[in-house]
C-alpha cells in the first residue's frame, strides 16, 4: 500500500527524439490562428508539440518537417526564426 498515495506527473514525448520526460521538463511549442509560440505554461489554447532541452532535437524541428506533421501546420520562415531564437 506505500505507492497508493504517489503523485501521478503527467509525462509528454519528444517529437523528435521521442524521449518520454515530465511534462514540466519539455518545451511545449503551440500553434494558434496568430502562429506559432512557445508555451512556457503549458496551458494555452492551441494544438501543442513538446521538444526537449536537446539542442539536436531543436535543430532537426527547425530544418525538417517534423513540427509541421504533429502541429498539423506548414511552419512559415517567421516561425521558423521564432524556434531559432528560442534554442536552449
Amino acid at each position: 500500500m506505500s505507492g497508493m498515495n504517489k503523485k501521478h506527473t503527467p509525462e509528454r514525448t519528444c517529437v523528435v527524439c521521442r524521449e518520454k520526460l515530465d511534462k514540466r521538463i519539455l518545451h511545449r511549442i503551440v500553434r494558434t490562428d496568430a502562429g506559432l509560440y512557445l508555451d512556457p505554461s503549458g496551458k494555452m489554447n492551441g494544438r501543442g508539440a513538446y521538444l526537449c532541452d536537446k539542442k539536436s532535437c531543436w535543430e532537426l524541428a527547425v530544418k525538417t518537417n517534423i513540427l509541421n506533421k504533429s502541429l498539423r501546420t506548414i511552419l512559415t520562415e517567421q516561425d521558423r526564426e521564432r524556434l531559432k531564437q528560442a534554442i536552449p
